[in-house]
């Protein structure tokens, strides 16, 4: 299948799911990020604000809070088609929506690429071997093939999210690992 028709059956399996299934498969995900050697290690954790059909990242930057880390968020730039990691000190106030629903920050300090030890990321499906289908906008994909960003990459989604095999282009970026509410996929 094509990138266009696994990104409508990917956006049509997400819209299926219950607010009740999204709840708990939300809070299984995140507490399997949260336990994983990669988050207890990580000092500066970068997550995306989810979109209502996504897994609720919203645990995850609380604990991360609690630990003590820096908590980095995606500040989209629409006209310049790219993302800066901007730290995220309150989720009560400093954010936009759009109609999308997605939030950004529309001020933050931002955070230096080689600074960050995680990237937590959204898709709309995975495979078990790291690719990853986004919403099309190669926002992540550039992101991630700067030379600066070390940081391990972790695509965060239900299980339903996982697929047998994602078509992959030049300009794809594999994650290393995947998290579910199932558990967790070592990509490498």
């Amino acid at each position: 299948m094509d990138k266009v028709g696994l990104r409508r059956e990917s956006k049509a399996r997400l819209v299926e799911l219950s607010d009740l299934q999204r709840t708990e498969q939300s809070k299984k995900a995140c507490r399997f990020l949260i336990e994983s050697e990669e988050f207890r290690k990580a000092s500066v954790v970068m997550v995306f604000l989810s979109l209502p059909h996504e897994v609720d990242t919203t645990s995850i930057i609380l604990h991360a809070w609690q630990d003590e880390k820096t908590v980095a968020v995606p500040k989209v730039s629409w006209q310049q088609r790219h993302m800066i990691p901007v730290e995220l000190t309150t989720l009560e106030a400093g954010l936009t929506s759009e109609a999308s629903g997605l939030r950004n920050p529309v001020t933050g300090v931002p955070v230096p690429l080689e600074d960050i030890d995680l990237v937590v990321v959204p898709g709309l499906a995975f495979d078990k071997h790291g690719g990853r289908l986004g919403r099309g906008g190669s926002f992540y994909d550039k992101f991630f093939a700067s030379k600066l960003l070390k940081a391990e990459r972790v695509g965060l989604v239900f299980r339903q999210q996982i697929v047998e095999s994602i078509p992959v282009e030049d300009h794809d970026q594999p994650v290393d690992m995947i998290i579910t509410d199932d558990g967790i996929i070592k990509c490498k």
